[in-house]
């Protein structure tokens, strides 16, 4: 083990007998929480590494046990006192042993990186759950995720409204328009050198509009259903793609274009075969920074007039209504869809430049 490895596995190991020693809750003991007992005896058990290693697998066993006893134990335990919280942290401290020690290890190979940021997640989820209820934080600062869960389970209907209205309209079309527009004006940017004097500054003044100003103009311009939003979207995306798509355009170099004049290559043969393939790490770039500010867009434009469906409608309403949960429900789904969209962004793109150095493992 290394330093770091050893000393987050003395914490835990101590961490579990302090949790044996101090009062769990003013009204609670250790015969009422069985598995929260165990869980201290497992922490205090394992400091038995020491002497002979312990495999990978036990810290599994020890955070997948503090996933399970902590939220259960929250069951009988109204408020925590200076036992459950050393064995909160023994739980957080188990699991961070098990990411670095599953890191350090080379067996899995892909299924260990995906594991990785999965038990990292997890393991905030565990730790928001046991703190906003162990801390009895009231719902309205900070609900549960179990309370979110089952304000999600019970909205599906409305969320997936919200999603068809927010997502699946404005953020993808003023997504495709956004992008499609600045890819073309790139073109003719890089085509003209009149326009790339010209029309540059106008794309820089453009990114520069708050969009808290751009909002309600294009309500005020296209009405209050989806395409005022997807306008919005259309400006925010518009500019990057178009700087990313000229910077990549001028990356081929000058003994490849030479190279294309010797084979008699016109414009559209040498940007089709040379310099598009050249832009694209650049292009997919701009593409997967779209890809978030678009949701952001849509969602925020729906602060300033929308119908009675959409993500951001349903944020602004139930805020004002003090269902902190529908709205935490509401990020949740924004949250899946914006790294859904970002991911599948980037499978295309580790398809399309496989030979890019950044691509090769």
């Amino acid at each position: 083990m290394t330093r770091l490895q050893a000393g987050l596995a003395a914490a835990v190991g101590l961490l579990g007998l302090l949790g044996l020693v101090l009062p769990l809750s003013a009204e609670t003991g250790l015969l009422d929480t069985p598995f929260l007992t165990t869980f201290a005896v497992l922490c205090a058990a394992s400091l038995f590494r020491f002497r002979n290693p312990l495999p990978v697998s036990v810290d599994g066993c020890l955070t997948l046990a503090a996933g399970l006893a902590l939220p259960m134990s929250l069951t009988v335990i109204d408020r925590g006192s200076a036992g459950f919280w050393c064995l909160a942290a023994a739980g957080w401290l188990a699991a961070w042993l098990f990411v670095e020690r599953l890191t350090a290890s080379r067996r899995g190979g892909r299924w260990t990186a995906l594991a990785v940021p999965v038990l990292f997640g997890v393991t905030l989820l565990v730790l928001w759950e046991v703190v906003t209820r162990g801390l009895n934080v009231p719902q309205v600062l900070l609900p549960p995720p179990s309370a979110i869960g089952a304000r999600f389970a019970a909205s599906i209907p409305i969320l997936w409204a919200d999603f068809q209205q927010t997502f699946l309209k404005a953020v993808l079309i003023g997504y495709a328009l956004g992008c499609g527009s600045a890819f073309l004006v790139a073109i003719a940017i890089d085509r003209s050198p009149f326009l790339q004097r010209g029309l540059l500054p106008v794309g820089n003044l453009i990114s520069a509009l708050p969009i808290i100003g751009i909002a309600p103009i294009m309500v005020m311009w296209f009405g209050f259903d989806w395409p005022s939003k997807a306008a919005v979207v259309i400006v925010m995306t518009f500019f990057p793609m178009l700087v990313n798509t000229v910077a990549g355009l001028a990356e081929a170099g000058r003994m490849e274009r030479d190279l294309m004049r010797t084979y008699a290559a016109g414009y559209w043969q040498t940007l089709v075969k040379l310099r598009l393939p050249a832009a694209a790490p650049f292009i997919f770039n701009a593409l997967k920074i779209n890809s978030t500010l678009a949701l952001i867009g849509a969602i925020v434009a729906e602060f300033f007039g929308t119908p009675i469906v959409g993500m951001g409608f349903r944020i602004s309403t139930e805020v004002g209504r003090m269902n902190v949960d529908m709205v935490w429900a509401e990020i949740a789904v924004a949250a899946v869809a914006g790294s859904a969209f970002f991911g599948a962004v980037a499978l295309v793109e580790r398809a399309v430049t496989f030979w890019h150095p950044s691509n090769r493992t």
